[in-house]
């Protein structure tokens, strides 16, 4: 090659590069990458059992309230018509304890009563015949002292047959009594246990949400506390997005963010919620066009519910900051 040979390609390759420099040239992408984040509700029964019927399907919406699912339950059924039994039998030795005797019973010592008055009564004038007599010496001192010991046996007779009587209607002592209504109450904890274990075994939603997923199948069992329906309320989608350390001391919770979608026209509005107190030195990979490490902080921010509802969990956007 020639030196005027060389001298030619040499200027075409620096026009060349002054034409495609500022098309080489590596631009900032404007506003923050990130990522939408859901906070699922996980529904579980405190018990376990087989699943026998699955209200909903995955990716249908539902109310607040909704019946969800429903475990096999007889076993629970049994027990709360045990306890309930149980808590009869109870409750009814504790009211024969404050009852007190049958009322044919209370007649027969009322009648008792009544017949040992009468023998008072007569015993008494047999008594005062006798004192009569006996001072006069027309009756014998034995013949005294027997009147005086029956009118004093019958006295006796009456307070001890008032006694009975009032006891009868007393009912049973203090000490039985509060056995009995503690005995009552234990009965009635364990009715109330057994209806709480009937109630736990059917689930419903919370609040309106999204049903995202149903981990297991009519049939199948399901372990004490584990989960069978997995819920996504419109309000638990937020975004989360990476802001360099630059950046990141300008924002504050309650700022209004502005997050563009791929297939949105509009981006959406949304308020930050939470700012990490932690850096990363690098985001997620997946969500970082640049894969280069930096210095950033974790923000999330919240949509109004009605805005999030058609979003899904997972979706990459760009966050821009503005009021």
């Amino acid at each position: 090659m020639d030196a005027s040979s060389w001298c030619n390609r040499t200027a075409a390759l620096l026009v060349t590069g002054i034409l495609l420099a500022p098309g080489c040239t590596r631009h900032e992408s404007a506003g923050y990458q990130g990522y939408l984040e859901g906070e699922f509700i996980y529904i579980a029964a405190p018990l376990g059992g087989q699943l026998a019927r699955l209200a909903v399907q995955k990716g249908v919406r539902v109310e607040a309230g909704a019946p969800l699912f429903i475990l096999e339950q007889s076993a629970e059924l049994s027990q709360l018509r045990e306890a309930a039994e149980r808590l009869r039998q109870s409750q009814a030795r504790l009211a024969d304890l404050q009852k007190g005797s049958r009322p044919s019973e209370l007649a027969a010592l009322e009648a008792r009563l009544a017949q040992t008055r009468s023998a008072t009564e007569l015993s008494a004038r047999e008594l005062e015949r006798a004192i009569k007599l006996h001072e006069t010496t027309v009756l014998s001192d034995d013949d005294y002292d027997r009147a005086r010991f029956n009118h004093e046996a019958d006295t006796r007779l009456v307070a001890e047959t008032a006694a009975q009587l009032v006891t009868a209607q007393l009912g049973g002592r203090a000490d039985a009594v509060a056995a009995a209504e503690a005995d009552a109450a234990a009965a009635q904890a364990a009715l109330d246990r057994a209806g709480w274990s009937v109630a736990q075994k059917s689930q419903s939603a919370p609040r309106a949400a999204l049903v995202y997923d149903t981990l297991f199948r009519e049939g199948e069992f399901v372990p004490a506390a584990t989960p069978v329906v997995a819920l996504l309320p419109p309000e638990n989608i937020k975004v989360r997005f990476f802001v360099p350390e630059a950046g990141f001391g300008a924002l504050k919770a309650g700022d209004a963010v502005q997050v563009s979608l791929t297939g949105r026209a509009q981006p959406l509005e949304a308020r930050i919620t939470y700012l990490s107190p932690k850096p990363e030195y690098t985001p997620p990979v997946l969500y970082n066009r640049e894969n280069r490490a930096k210095l950033v902080f974790m923000v999330e921010a919240v949509f109004d519910p009605a805005a999030a509802r058609d979003l899904h969990p997972g979706q990459p956007v760009d966050v821009t900051v503005g009021k």
